[in-house]
């Protein structure tokens, strides 16, 4: 005995030859609607129907300089700079890295130490067992806040999503990166994408600052976005009050690159440059940082003549100094009138 189709289709496909109009109409709708879902994966993904391949290179510029950040920016042991670039082209069933999710054991390496072997074995693992990462690539350090690192990938139509990662050095588990860019829209390869990225905390550390030491967080915390105001803790390296928002700490673009039978045609070069070249003279945002001085010490002996007014005063230090028309520091010294108790 045959299966007899569900109740919701057969209100539709009872006696087609003496439907309605309006039946017609909901039946063309309702194989529109079907034909639409089933040209999608679970999770509503559009589908790649571009060419198999497409080659990109994927340039990383840091925009880390000591105006757009003054805020204890390190200047030596290590100063300011950027550790490899490792990457993955993937399909939607792998994830190297996701915003308020855990980080894995290979990525908690890396965004703490920079170590990319337990990384790297982890994205050819999913390549060989799960078959959702199709390329695994990698861009050169550099050695400077706002330097230029780039590399070339390959992207395949059921593997368009790209993800990355960079570390933020020194930090304590801070990176940037992207979380499954797809480079595909329907039919075609895009042929360029610009992001402007921002810190993020891996959660696997509870620094505050760029030279924290390690200090494990226990139990092990979510991918986390820093912000001006978040960790909202003054000794936070990137706790910037009087910015609604921090600016972009880095930019990362990819552009297709045209592939012929003998040769590759390159993009146009970067006006801003190319390679690893350090570009100190890139400009950017100038930040305000104000002034911080800690709290006062207690007050001193009063000195002075017996049976007379004395004085007495305190002093603070400079914790911060100002920086890019921040607010200036207060005085550092404070005096008051006392009457000596210690005189004979």
């Amino acid at each position: 005995m045959g299966r007899r189709p569900a109740p919701a289709l057969r209100m539709v496909m009872g006696a087609p030859g003496q439907a309605t109009a309006r039946g017609r109409a909901l039946w063309a709708l309702l194989l529109t609607a079907l034909g639409s879902a089933a040209g999608r994966p679970r999770g509503a993904e559009s589908v790649c129907t571009a060419r198999p391949l497409a080659r990109y290179s994927i340039t990383f510029t840091g925009k880390w300089s000591q105006t757009a950040f003054p805020k204890q920016y390190p200047l030596f042991r290590p100063p300011a700079q950027w550790s490899s670039l490792l990457g993955a082209a993937h399909s939607s069933d792998y994830s190297l890295w996701r915003k308020n999710q855990y980080v894995s054991d290979g990525l908690r390496d890396f965004a703490e130490r920079g170590e990319a072997w337990a990384l790297m074995r982890e994205m050819e693992a999913a390549a060989e067992k799960l078959q959702s990462v199709h390329e695994v690539f990698s861009a050169p350090a550099v050695a400077s806040g706002t330097g230029q690192t780039s590399a070339e990938l390959e992207a395949h139509s059921r593997h368009s999503l790209v993800s990355f990662v960079v570390r933020i050095v020194p930090s304590p588990d801070w990176f940037v990166g992207v979380d499954s860019l797809d480079l595909c829209d329907g039919d075609r390869w895009r042929e360029q994408v610009a992001v402007d990225l921002y810190p993020y905390d891996a959660g696997t550390d509870s620094g505050f600052t760029f030279s924290s030491p390690n200090f494990a967080t226990i139990p092990q915390d979510t991918v986390t976005e820093i912000t001006s105001s978040s960790p909202s803790h003054p000794a936070n390296s990137f706790y910037y009050p009087r910015l609604k928002s921090l600016p972009p700490i880095a930019r990362v673009t990819l552009v297709r690159l045209r592939q012929h039978p003998r040769t590759f045609v390159l993009p146009a070069p970067d006006p801003v440059g190319g390679g690893n070249e350090i570009l100190d003279s890139l400009s950017g945002p100038e930040t305000p940082l104000d002034c911080e001085v800690s709290l006062w010490s207690p007050w001193g002996l009063c000195g002075g003549p017996c049976g007379q007014l004395g004085a007495k005063s305190r002093t603070r230090y400079v914790r911060v100094q100002p920086a890019n028309q921040g607010a200036a520091c207060p005085e550092l010294q404070e005096d008051a009138d006392c009457v000596p108790d210690n005189c004979v």
